[in-house]
């Protein structure tokens, strides 16, 4: 190759990669200015669709009012109003449906108390944590298997285990030793909690939050919530669970906005008032930590 043909080789290379780097930019504008556009949309219409499990206290319809309500839906209304947009429009499905559904564009934001994972934050985009919460299970009164842990269970073949479709709790489980084989998936936590009634489960593991509510709700003496309930252990640190809203990944000007809400609203006084009714309390606040922090594994 002569001299000639190298430098326009190498200006072919350079004139490439400059082609790469400006469509890269481009992909990056188009990403944040589709987030933009959503919330400018929203403004216009008025209102957010938003994709919940019937879970309380965490999102649900209250059958009173037949108002969507709960800890993420409230922090959400409260958000989505200071960013101009008055009204929530809540569109029902089950928690594992939740991401699929996002991507789908049946709704515009998961407000379910949706933990912060790894494993989700490579699917969607997830708001700065509005609770940190242990987990807790239902059982037998008396809880005749003494079944005070993952661990528990995992030691005892024989032991089964009922867990929400798409809840964090089976993750718990697996990472704590019990087999696959051993767990029970359910729809939703009230037919969970059906099955432990019938015998077809020992042990419902849920939030801390959810098994007492179920618990209170059912008025069931045959059934009670596990005491003293140890978290599970991960990696040598026992975990808790930090609820957020989901996003699309390309919603990054919507979520920067709703964090920038969150930022002077979580664990303050008024925050605090708001959920404290859906039986959070403010050992359940999540400090400071960052949702980029929980996806990387800082915890």
């Amino acid at each position: 190759m002569t001299q000639h043909q190298k430098i326009n080789a190498l200006i072919a290379i350079v004139g490439l990669i400059i082609i790469i780097l400006v469509v890269e930019a481009l992909r990056s504008d188009r990403a944040t200015n589709v987030g933009g556009s959503l919330l400018a949309k929203l403004r216009k219409q008025g209102f957010v669709r938003v994709g919940f499990a019937d879970e309380a206290p965490f999102a649900y319809i209250d059958s009173k009012t037949g108002k969507l309500t709960g800890e993420s839906p409230s922090d959400l209304r409260y958000v989505m109003r200071k960013l101009g947009v008055p009204h929530l429009k809540g569109v029902l499905t089950n928690f594992g449906a939740l991401i699929p559904g996002l991507e789908a564009h049946r709704f515009d934001i998961i407000a379910a108390g949706m933990y912060i994972t790894p494993a989700r934050g490579r699917q969607v985009l997830f708001s700065n944590p509005t609770f940190a919460l242990g987990d807790g299970f239902v059982v037998k009164r008396d809880n005749p298997l003494h079944l005070h842990s993952f661990a528990d269970v995992a030691k005892n073949l024989a032991t089964r285990l009922g867990v929400v479709a798409g809840a964090q709790e089976y993750q718990y489980a697996i990472e704590s030793g019990v087999k696959p084989s051993q767990i029970s998936v359910f729809p939703s936590a009230p037919t969970a909690l059906a099955a432990l009634q019938a015998g077809r489960i020992d042990a419902f593991a849920g939030t801390a939050l959810t098994v007492r509510r179920l618990v209170k709700l059912a008025a069931d003496p045959n059934i009670a919530v596990a005491q003293r309930f140890s978290n599970p252990v991960v990696n040598g640190h026992e975990v808790l669970g930090y609820g957020a809203f989901a996003f699309r990944k390309r919603d990054t000007a919507l979520c920067r906005n709703v964090d920038a809400v969150l930022r002077s609203f979580v664990n303050s006084p008024a925050h605090l008032k708001l959920i404290r009714r859906f039986g959070f309390t403010r050992a359940d606040l999540p400090g400071r930590i960052t949702a980029r922090q929980i996806v990387a594994g800082k915890r």
